[in-house]
């Protein structure tokens, strides 16, 4: 179960490497000859906001800390949440990294931001339960999101958001290592300190960035939920799964998304291939959803409805064979 700090020390020691590089670079002037012209009116940005980066990174080694302590001792379900939230208000309050949604009511934007935090860190905890799934998931969200990041320009500056793309391609990076052991049968498993610090970044990185800088554009908003969609619709079933049965909600069992595949007659592989399918299609219209027009958006959402109702049918004619 250390997959987790082999993810972590991928994104800390790519991330300690790039900040170096670039104090080195602002203070010589014979370097910042021999580098490409376009990369120059980045560096005093990316130093401004080293300080914002290194505060999520300390929380993010907080949350891999607790998972890594979660799998080896156990931690009170409780306690792990109040950790998750005291970190997610550090980052909220502490660093400023709350949206808008134009709703303009800054105190329930700050308790959505943390609500969301939170719950992205647990839906990633959540799929975690075959090998290659949760990791191939977020590799996938974090390319989609970066792609999007790189596509759509900063309303301040007009240029790619490419502080918060850098993040996730890092993310993605880290994840891709680790899932060359974590593919089937896999030799090693992300854990709770895994899934928490993934979920953590990729929240964050949702939350850091700017989808709808165009006016014109309000529904691109909504890309953090479509290429989401995977993740949370599988931690909302569980949920109401598990209520429903008057069980413990903290309690793992076998009525995940990819368990409820493999229960309609699928391979675990299969329905991790699946996912990953459901997840690219949702990832490619969260993309498009931050350049299209608002008629446009109907189609775009369209079509991420109609995967999830596609999954709801196979999941019903499951639940009917049982019910026979």
């Amino acid at each position: 179960l250390g997959g987790g700090i082999g993810i972590w020390l991928g994104i800390m020691i790519t991330f300690a490497v790039g900040t170096i590089a670039v104090m080195i670079a602002r203070g010589s002037a014979d370097l910042q000859a021999r580098l490409p012209a376009e990369v120059l009116p980045y560096l005093d940005g990316i130093w401004s906001r080293s300080g914002q980066l290194w505060g999520l990174l300390a929380g993010g080694t907080i949350l891999m800390a607790l998972g890594v302590m979660d799998d080896r001792r156990g931690v009170n379900e409780w306690v792990r949440l109040g950790v998750e939230f005291a970190v997610a208000a550090f980052v909220v309050y502490g660093l400023g990294f709350g949206f808008t949604a134009h709703i303009g009511i800054t105190w329930l934007t700050n308790i959505l931001s943390m609500i969301w935090i939170v719950g992205v860190i647990n839906s990633f905890n959540m799929l975690d339960n075959m090998d290659g799934l949760s990791g191939g998931v977020a590799t996938i969200i974090s390319a989609a999101m970066a792609a999007a990041m790189l596509t759509t320009p900063d309303p301040g500056t007009a240029r790619p958001q490419l502080f918060v793309a850098a993040r996730l391609l890092v993310v993605c990076g880290s994840l891709l290592g680790f899932l060359w052991h974590n593919r089937p049968p896999a030799k090693i498993f992300m854990g709770d300190g895994g899934s928490y610090l993934v979920g953590f970044l990729v929240a964050v990185a949702m939350r850091m960035a700017t989808f709808a800088g165009n006016a014109d554009r309000p529904h691109a908003v909504l890309a953090p939920l479509c290429a989401m969609a995977v993740p949370l619709n599988d931690m909302t079933t569980v949920l109401w799964i598990r209520i429903r049965e008057g069980r413990s909600p903290f309690v793992g069992d076998r009525s995940h998304f990819s368990h409820r595949l493999v229960d309609l007659g699928l391979g675990r592989t299969q329905a991790v291939l699946t996912s990953y399918l459901v997840t690219g299609t949702c990832g490619l219209a969260a993309v498009l959803l931050t350049h299209v027009s608002i008629s446009q958006a109907a189609m775009v959402l369209g079509i991420v409805l109609c995967m999830l109702l596609l999954v709801v049918i196979l999941e019903s004619t499951g639940w009917r064979k049982d019910g026979e």
